[in-house]
């Protein structure tokens, strides 16, 4: 009788604890910094997390409730194509650069309103997303045509 209770007991932990896992928020991401480099001459560093799987790139920003002001999340979808993206479950106010596979920033969507679960459209072929502040990439001068430079974080090389 004892030993079928620690079984069960065992069963359940070992059942549970991924759910529990995931609950507090276990989703992973590398790290590397990135630069954008604008027309005029002008360039701005981030260190920007990598999202680059199908989990990360779900979770992305949601549920954060603060980001350093040159803090950022990169979405990296693998191939362009048209991407739509929204905010929900993110209380942070965001811009979405929107960039194609040669590094170019084609789209900026400023100041997304946070928890909206609007789709929010790259409006043509991208493979990456830069999420930042709200209103940083004003504060920035980083406009459509600027330029990401970036290397994927070792980890993510492997």
């Amino acid at each position: 009788m004892m030993s079928e209770v620690l079984k069960s007991a065992f069963m359940a932990l070992f059942l549970l604890a991924p759910m529990a896992a995931g609950a507090a928020g276990a989703i992973q991401f590398a790290e590397a910094s990135l630069r954008v480099e604008m027309p005029n001459g002008n360039a701005h560093e981030f260190a920007v997390e990598w999202a680059v799987d199908p989990d990360q790139r779900e979770h992305g920003l949601m549920f954060r409730e603060y980001l350093d002001a040159d803090a950022g999340m990169i979405f990296d979808f693998g191939v362009e194509r048209t991407i739509l993206m929204w905010m929900k479950n993110t209380p942070l106010p965001l811009d979405m650069l929107f960039i194609d596979a040669k590094g170019v920033v084609i789209r900026i969507e400023e100041r997304a309103k946070p928890f909206s679960e609007n789709i929010i459209s790259s409006g043509g072929p991208v493979r990456y997303v830069l999420e930042i502040n709200g209103g940083r990439s004003r504060e920035l001068g980083i406009l459509p045509g600027a330029r990401i430079v970036a290397e994927p974080p070792a980890a993510l090389l492997k």
